[in-house]
């Protein structure tokens, strides 16, 4: 099989750019254009690639990113590629994609996850606290929860948006997967009123940890 180049793939997502879908995902921060859906048809046809996912990442271009993360083989990079690609991540999209599809799948997970959250750079923070959200869920043993409420007290209020959203996300995971932590989760979103007025599409469950919390609980008693 004929291996693909960097070039044919960037001519490939040229051609898939739809400035209708650009304008969309630029009002989000994301700067490119490239159906979700197709982008992820060429990752399937792709398979894994890491020469190619380290080649389309050079490039910075958001929609290579974006597919470089599809492609690529997470337990290939050591620690300190994820810092400095996490790091790189500057639009939202990549920045989550990278955290979900690649360090949450790395060996350095947990490492990471310790050293990001003390970072002074909030986008950067954030990751940290999406790391703890995944172990509030999958791996509570050795959290300390009681302590994380503190820190979401005393800080989610006064947090930049992309900070404040990872720090809220990790309330609302603490009040529904622990019972025994719920109602302290539910009072301090409640004290804060962080994403209370978010708006919310019909069908969608609010982000404002109270109403998320108490949606998903009773969602799960219902079952």
């Amino acid at each position: 099989m004929t291996e693909t180049t960097v070039a044919e793939v960037m001519a490939e997502l040229a051609a898939l750019d739809d400035p209708k879908a650009r304008a969309v995902n630029e009002k989000h921060g994301d700067d490119h254009g490239v159906n979700l859906g197709e982008l992820r048809k060429i990752a399937k046809r792709l398979k894994t690639r890491q020469e190619l996912a380290l080649g389309l990442w050079a490039t910075g271009d958001t929609a290579a990113r974006l597919l470089a993360v599809l492609v690529a083989r997470p337990k290939a990079f050591d620690r300190d590629e994820l810092d400095s690609m996490l790091r790189e991540s500057r639009t939202p999209k990549v920045h989550d994609w990278f955290v979900n599809y690649v360090v949450k799948k790395s060996q350095h997970a947990e490492a990471l996850r310790l050293a990001w959250l003390a970072d002074p750079d909030p986008v950067v923070a954030s990751a940290g606290w999406a790391l703890t959200s995944d172990r509030v869920v999958k791996k509570p043993a050795g959290l300390d929860l009681p302590g994380l409420l503190d820190v979401i007290e005393a800080r989610m209020g006064g947090a930049p948006d992309r900070l404040q959203w990872a720090m809220n996300h990790c309330l609302a995971q603490i009040g529904i997967e622990h019972a025994e932590h719920r109602a302290r989760a539910i009072a301090i979103g409640e004290r804060l009123q962080v994403l209370k007025d978010y708006p919310t599409p019909p069908n969608c469950t609010s982000p404002f940890a109270p109403i998320w919390i108490t949606e998903m609980v009773r969602r799960r008693h219902a079952e």
